[in-house]
């Protein structure tokens, strides 16, 4: 598949009524917007056409499926009033925008120098990010907004699948429902992995549907985790950040892997 065929399929599996697609060849770039509103997403062609050629049909079809949810969100009218429960916390990169294409305002909260906090209705097949003019007509302040995704978070199931690669153990969270990365707000979960790991404890947040733990013990173990981190991050619909973190005293400090396979910063506890 070329570019000019990906563009027709997207073309046409994207293109309703009250929808416009926008497409700059040169910078290889699609904008699809709702027609009201002004709202919609923004895609990198090339990028997919990369992923399309790595990954195959599913990146593509993922991508489309992904789009056309997030558009029928922004569409929607919903309320924050009898759903309280289904708000939660999300993780996004430091770079992700923090406004509206329409200049409103995303409630967001300091997380790492990498990556940001926002919050999010949960519409089951969609979040809607809230934004400032929303929480004032729903009649709702910051303050107890971060509280209430808070609590929500503590409540989400937890399932871990462990792998034990050169004496080094990794534990995922992978349950696809939105909330992987934001897991690791989860303090009990944090203190938790911290009880239990023998060297040190990393931890990788490449896309929102990921979460993974590592218990480093040797200078392989980082090379490993580098690998891992990078693989799921490409492979992501929702990138993140591709560095992965030591947790130290309940913070997250940013490793680099050197060629050496040795972090910096970071220290072995063996």
């Amino acid at each position: 598949m070329d570019l000019a065929e990906m563009i027709k399929i997207l073309d046409r599996q994207l293109t309703t009524e009250g929808r416009t697609i926008h497409v700059d060849k040169a910078k290889e770039h699609m904008r699809i917007e709702q027609r009201t509103s002004g709202q919609g997403v923004s895609l990198s062609l090339s990028e997919l056409l990369r992923r399309y050629h790595e990954d195959g049909e599913e990146a593509l079809n993922q991508t489309i499926l992904a789009i056309d949810r997030g558009l029928h969100a922004m569409a929607s009218a919903p309320h924050l009033k009898g759903k309280e429960s289904k708000i939660f916390p999300v993780i996004r990169s430091a770079s992700f925008p923090d406004h509206t294409s329409d200049g409103r305002r995303l409630i967001t909260s300091a997380h790492t120098a990498e990556t940001k906090i926002f919050y999010a209705l949960d519409l089951g097949d969609a979040c809607r990010l809230i934004d400032d003019q929303f929480l004032d007509q729903e009649g709702l302040d910051e303050q107890s907004l971060i509280e209430l995704a808070s609590f929500n978070l503590s409540a989400l199931p937890i399932k871990i699948k462990k792998d034990v690669v050169k004496n080094n153990t990794f534990y995922f969270i992978h349950t696809n429902d939105g909330f992987d990365a934001s897991r690791i707000l989860n303090r009990k979960l944090v203190s938790d992995m911290q009880a239990k790991a023998h060297g040190d404890l990393t931890v990788a947040i490449p896309h929102q549907d990921v979460l993974i733990f590592g218990d480093v013990v040797n200078p392989e173990g980082y090379d490993i985790l580098a690998q891992m981190t990078m693989k799921f991050y490409t492979s992501g619909t929702i990138r993140i950040t591709m560095l992965p973190f030591i947790i130290e005293k309940g913070k997250l400090e940013p490793i680099f892997i050197m060629a050496n396979k040795r972090p910096m910063p970071g220290k072995s506890k063996r």
